[in-house]
């Protein structure tokens, strides 16, 4: 899928666009980076600040999503995409920080004729997400980075649970493109906050993304989305071991205060759905 989507990428070192020869993108500047077996470009330009997601988390959000435990998530998404999506806007649907590729292959689906770019930090997740939909190529990037992707390249945006980067999205995206945000509401995983000692969603969460986004963006649709997933005690365990609670729980003591709860115990699945608009 590369191929198909070279015309979207730039250079990570100098910003020249990016062409595909052979197994190798490379940029008129003599850049080149050669794709990976398992059919991924990794498009870092150097160090990064933040961890990415390990072997372990990867494998753990797979099963997890696999099970159909966020598809009301993936639902909605698709929905709202539907829904906002200007067919003046031209390019590609982009997911930032797009994990497995779980969401953007629901997306996919639903817009047959789009072709998908997906940027991860992970190599692990990159691998996965290059197998996820044939219409998608994996790239490693860094969302809080100059993003490898060309001006106004994306016609539709992703982010789901996902950095946001306010000037690269803008950046990025059509003149007439759309952005979809999903973000945690406070109540989200409430009853396992305290149980197993999870983070706690910032109350001011929503009120924060707009903040963010207002000098880039404006709002056009924003809904919340609220159900309840019925979890055994091994989808508790996939569930904090694919998030951010993974760098800061101790496996033992998280299998010991799982083995505690009823099964199946529920567990609400809050957030945020939230559509822009690139100012001009």
């Amino acid at each position: 899928m590369l191929n198909h989507i070279a015309r979207y990428l730039r250079c990570p070192h100098c910003t020249a666009p990016l062409a595909m020869e052979d197994r190798t993108l490379a940029c008129s500047n003599g850049h080149s980076f050669d794709v990976a077996k398992q059919g991924y470009v990794n498009l870092l330009p150097g160090a990064v600040k933040y961890s990415a997601d390990t072997r372990e988390m990867v494998d753990a959000r797979a099963e997890f999503l696999g099970a159909g435990h966020y598809a009301p998530i993936a639902d909605a998404l698709v929905a709202l995409a539907h829904e906002t999506a200007d067919s003046r806007a031209a390019g590609c649907v982009v997911d930032i920080g797009g994990g497995t590729g779980y969401y953007q292959s629901h997306v996919m689906d639903a817009f047959p004729e789009a072709e998908g770019v997906l940027l991860d930090i992970s190599k692990f997740a990159a691998r996965r997400a290059a197998k996820a939909h044939a219409r998608i190529g994996a790239v490693v990037a860094d969302a809080w980075q100059a993003l490898p992707l060309r001006d106004a390249s994306a016609a539709l945006v992703v982010n789901t649970f996902a950095p946001r980067n306010g000037p690269e999205l803008r950046r990025i995206l059509h003149p007439q493109g759309t952005l979809l945000v999903v973000t945690p509401r406070p109540d989200h995983l409430g009853e396992l906050i305290d149980v197993l000692g999870l983070m706690r969603v910032d109350e001011r969460k929503d009120q924060r993304l707009s903040d963010q986004m207002a000098p880039h963006f404006s709002t056009t649709t924003s809904r919340a989305l609220t159900t309840t997933m019925t979890l055994d005690h091994h989808a508790l365990a996939q569930l904090v071991g694919m998030g951010p609670n993974a760098w800061h729980r101790d496996g033992e003591a998280l299998a010991a205060r799982i083995a505690a709860l009823p099964e199946p115990y529920e567990v609400t699945l809050s957030v945020t759905l939230t559509a822009y608009r690139p100012l001009a």
